[in-house]
């Protein structure tokens, strides 16, 4: 049952939870075949019903085509699953994708110019019961949590497949001449496709959630990305993520989306609300047959007529109207109705559909990354300094930031010299704007 504490609470939503989104064209693009979405509920009611929607798309084809893949799919979705409110967030999560598979496969195979195009789609729904996640492709979905970046989604990749099937041992000599991004499934190239449904992974005050594309996840890696989503608030981890894969060439269009909980209202353990439902014929009960009601009213009407001349027939003819009438009834407003009587089952006591977590990193250790930030900081430097920047304020930064590392003050440390790159990062990007590059990085 709900909370009835919460019932009736209007909830401001940048006061419980914050979030931040960015999609970058990256450096090596000529476009931005990425798209996102954030639909926060409009209220409380509709938060304990269907939650919170976050998109991250990441398109496959031409050009247009990988554009139209991924905007279709993050138009479509959420616009579908708040379409079937009769189902269960679970089941109606599921029946969007597949639903918004079918429509951009039907886009394509009508436009030769979209043929064959494709995306990849990460949907996480934050409910009271928790984070729920529909997945296709090799974008991601992690949780950082404490010590540990958890990833919740399975890469649809050749090489995961492969090592999920013992083809394959992960950091082998054939693991690294296999494809990383030869993806497995995908929306749209095929009128059907089979979607992970993942979770739900219960929240709790200071879950940081993560959904990205592989522009992301390819120049930066796991030990990096726990580090600046548990020591940063999501808009400058946001920011600093995406610098740090454009410093590493921006290969791809960088899509990140990060939600961190902040507060107990929405957490899973005090928004208290019945476990999620799979597997149920349905919630509405279907109406009695028309044919029953009629048999019903001909075997009464048979015995007023009958009763007279005929009582053994009037007594069986209204014995024939009383079981009929019983069989709609029950149909109408029982157990017959219930389609079944399938009620499905109920995901309580740490029940969850999928496997997830595939990966588990551990953050504790932050001195590696600290290492790594620190010299990219000073390579930043040698390429930046010069230019219109406040010379004071990034010296007394870097300084901060060294002392911190010397003394073992890891949050301090990383949060320092990720203000550092921003400051430095964005120095970049305003002489780029004004077309005033003379800079060894390629910007």
């Amino acid at each position: 049952m709900k909370n009835s504490a919460m019932a009736g609470t209007s909830f401001d939503w940048d006061k419980l939870l914050k979030h931040a989104a960015i999609s970058d064209i990256g450096m090596r693009r000529a476009n931005n075949q990425d798209s996102m979405t954030v639909a926060l509920a409009d209220d409380v009611k509709q938060w304990y019903e269907r939650g919170h929607v976050f998109l991250v798309a990441d398109g496959m084809g031409g050009e247009a085509a990988g554009e139209l893949a991924s905007k279709l799919a993050v138009d479509t979705i959420p616009h579908l699953y708040n379409k079937h409110t009769e189902k269960s967030p679970p089941e109606a999560l599921q029946d969007a994708v597949v639903e918004a598979n079918a429509e951009i496969n039907r886009r394509g195979e009508a436009n030769p110019d979209f043929h064959r195009m494709g995306t990849t789609c990460e949907t996480m729904l934050l409910l009271p019961q928790g984070a729920l996640i529909g997945h296709v492709g090799d974008s991601r979905v992690y949780r950082q949590r404490g010590g540990f970046l958890e990833q919740l989604t399975f890469d649809h990749s050749l090489q995961w497949e492969m090592e999920a099937a013992g083809q394959l041992v992960e950091g082998s000599d054939l693991a690294r001449h296999v494809p990383k991004n030869w993806i497995t499934r995908s929306l749209g190239p095929k009128p059907e496709v089979k979607v992970d449904i993942e979770g739900p992974f219960p929240c709790a005050v200071g879950d940081t959630f993560l959904l990205c594309s592989d522009g992301l996840t390819g120049p930066v890696k796991d030990e990096e990305i726990g580090p600046i989503l548990a020591n940063l608030e999501p808009k400058e981890a946001a920011q600093v993520l995406v610098d740090l894969a454009n410093l590493r060439g921006g290969p791809d269009n960088i899509t990140v989306v990060i939600v961190k909980v902040t507060a107990p209202e929405i957490s899973t353990q005090v928004a208290q609300k019945e476990p999620l439902v799979v597997g149920a014929m349905g919630e509405k009960r279907q109406s009695a047959h028309p044919a029953l009601w009629v048999v019903a009213g001909v075997c009464f009407l048979a015995a007023l007529f009958l009763i007279a001349s005929h009582p053994i027939s009037a007594l069986f003819a209204a014995i024939g109207g009383v079981v009929a009438t019983t069989v709609g009834l029950l149909q109408q407003f029982g157990s017959l109705g219930s389609f079944g009587g399938n009620k499905g089952v109920a995901l309580a006591g740490g029940k969850r559909l999928g496997r997830g977590p595939y990966r588990r990193t551990s953050c504790v250790d932050n001195s590696v990354v600290i290492d790594e930030l620190g010299n990219l900081t000073s390579e930043l430097w040698e390429v930046v300094k010069g230019r219109q920047l406040p010379m004071s304020a990034f010296e007394n930064l870097r300084a901060k930031a060294d002392d911190a590392a010397k003394t073992g003050d890891n949050r301090t440390a990383v949060q320092s010299y990720c203000q550092g790159i921003q400051m430095l990062m964005r120095t970049l990007r305003e002489a780029k704007e004004r077309k005033i590059s003379d800079s060894t990085l390629d910007l």
